[in-house]
């Protein structure tokens, strides 16, 4: 097969990119050293996390010139996310580190004041402008495809500023902002969204580049069919646990309680949906946004000594091309011949078996308390901090288990408390969400809005809102849980836990402000997104 050149570095997951480019039939050769860039042909940068620290490392690599002298050299370039990034001047993600200057123009970071920021997601790369009905595909991009994209900074997109200096552009829109979702210009493709985990449509504009097929056909538009702006994500939700056989199997807790108490597999037997990596792939099949991994019997072994999960993560990653979640176990531990390992180890194991993000569960409210005790400061020690400073906080999930607990008035506890539609067993018209540990079975005294905050604030790119008192009843989302930590916080937000049927995932999106919604199974039949 032919062969591309991938830069090695600090870069988040590359298995999935190698594996979406040996997909499309081509060989990955890495480069390891400065001096091995001449040798490339086909050259692709990949990049996830902050712009500073990705252009430092390249930097003190030795990589800059020999990268720059590839491009100017007219070879096929291709950037990926930061990727992309690192061809603009600059960023105020790191206004003291340079870009390489190919493009005109610098990042900025979202607004957040009427939307989540980080923008994770589907979102689009329209090269129609102008009210087209038909444009000329650029590498295969298509303005009805949507795209996966992660980023908290982008080019805010000025007609004509690229356009002058030979660059096609395609464009995406967050809110009211429009950036740069993908630019081309002689030998170079970069786009800001990640086509490895944009499925069909993400494979096709790797291909397109590496058979170097810069125009395609022309492509007809309906104005109904351009659909700008991020979706909503449904994701779909593998909890995987050992059984009583020692096998691996997908499960379902009726509010976290995964043994069959009724029927043929009555007497304790956890349940049993199928195989991870099988279930996977019905899922992407399926069209889910996304998939994630929750290993809940991660707590009983050493991380590193987990290997068949992290051969889950290699073999799901080889055949599923949409974003890959795994929590449990993600913290400080001390492994089997008594020497420390990091949660910041563990989670790079992860994303090198083929992770995008790493979830953190109940380390977070350890965390978030010790955080209110000294007076909201962070410490630069935890297991959030130190993954998001060197991956992004794009790549961190907070996994959050917090019950109801009913009182007559909001004066009865120092927690906040909503006034609730569906009143206490004593007719209370009051509550409070109380964080739980280890599997919901130990609650703290502590709130749902505090960890929210305090994981916010220490660089969490996301929170998975569960709900102890949903999770099994198949009944619907708890709305007032999602509206009432949507507003405490800027970063997005998944509901999860009581989807049973897909009415749960439209009322959801419709009566909150949900960023994603997440399910466990259950049939996730989704539109095509290529």
């Amino acid at each position: 097969m032919p062969t591309v050149h991938l830069l090695d570095y600090v870069a988040g997951n590359i298995r999935s990119l190698v594996n979406a480019i040996e997909k499309v039939g081509y060989t990955v050769e890495w480069i390891r050293e400065p001096s091995q860039v001449a040798q490339a042909e086909k050259l692709i940068l990949p990049g996830v996390g902050h712009f500073g620290h990705c252009m430092t490392q390249l930097d003190q690599g030795a990589y800059l010139g020999p990268i720059r002298s590839h491009i100017e050299a007219g070879k096929p370039f291709m950037g990926i996310c930061v990727g992309l990034q690192a061809l603009f001047e600059g960023s105020e993600e790191d206004t003291t580190v340079p870009g390489f200057g190919v493009a005109p123009g610098r990042l900025t970071r979202f607004d957040n004041s009427v939307k989540s920021v980080p923008h994770i997601g589907w979102n689009s790369a329209n090269t129609a402008s102008g009210g087209t009905s038909s444009t000329t595909s650029i590498y295969g991009l298509r303005p009805s495809s949507k795209y996966y994209y992660v980023h908290s900074y982008a080019v805010p997109y000025r007609e004509g500023a690229l356009e002058r200096k030979g660059w096609e552009v395609a464009t995406a829109r967050y809110g009211d902002e429009e950036f740069v979702g993908a630019i081309a210009k002689e030998n170079i493709l970069a786009t800001q969204f990640h086509p490895e985990k944009s499925g069909e449509a993400g494979l096709r504009v790797l291909k397109a580049f590496l058979q170097g097929t810069w125009h395609g056909s022309s492509v007809d538009i309906s104005p109904s069919s351009l659909g700008e702006g991020l979706t909503r994500r449904v994701i779909a939700c593998l909890d995987v646990r050992t059984n009583d056989a020692g096998d691996l199997v997908v499960t379902k807790g009726d509010q976290y309680d995964v043994r069959e108490k009724s029927g043929a597999a009555a007497g304790g037997q956890v349940r049993n949906l199928g195989k991870p990596v099988d279930m996977a792939r019905k899922y992407y099949e399926q069209g889910a946004d996304e998939i994630t991994f929750l290993n809940i019997t991660s707590f009983r072994n050493c991380p590193l000594a987990d290997m068949p999960m992290l051969e889950i993560l290699r073999q799901t990653s080889e055949t599923v091309f949409v974003p890959l979640t795994i929590g449990g176990g993600i913290r400080d531990t001390i492994d089997a011949d008594g020497q420390l390992i990091s949660a910041l180890k563990v989670a790079t194991m992860y994303f090198k078996s083929g992770a995008d993000k790493v979830s953190i569960g109940s380390d977070a409210v350890t965390a978030a308390e010790e955080y209110f005790a000294r007076g909201k400061r962070l410490s630069g020690e935890t297991a959030i901090e130190k993954i998001s400073s060197a991956y992004g906080n794009q790549a961190v999930v907070v996994s959050v288990d917090p019950k109801r607990v009913y009182v007559s008035k909001p004066d009865d506890t120092l927690h906040h408390t909503i006034c609730t539609q569906h009143p206490g067993p004593q007719g209370e018209q009051f509550c409070w969400y109380q964080c739980t540990v280890k599997g919901g079975r130990e609650g703290r005294d502590f709130d749902v809005r505090q960890l929210a905050t305090a994981v916010e604030a220490m660089g969490a790119g996301e929170i998975l809102l569960n709900c102890i008192d949903k999770d099994g009843t198949n009944s619907g989302f708890d709305l007032e849980l999602i509206n009432d930590v949507k507003d405490a916080v800027k970063i997005p937000v998944i509901a999860s836990s009581g989807a049973g049927h897909p009415a749960h995932f439209k009322e959801v999106f419709e009566k909150t402000t949900t960023d994603a919604a997440l399910g466990a199974g259950m049939n996730l039949e989704k539109d095509d997104k290529g």
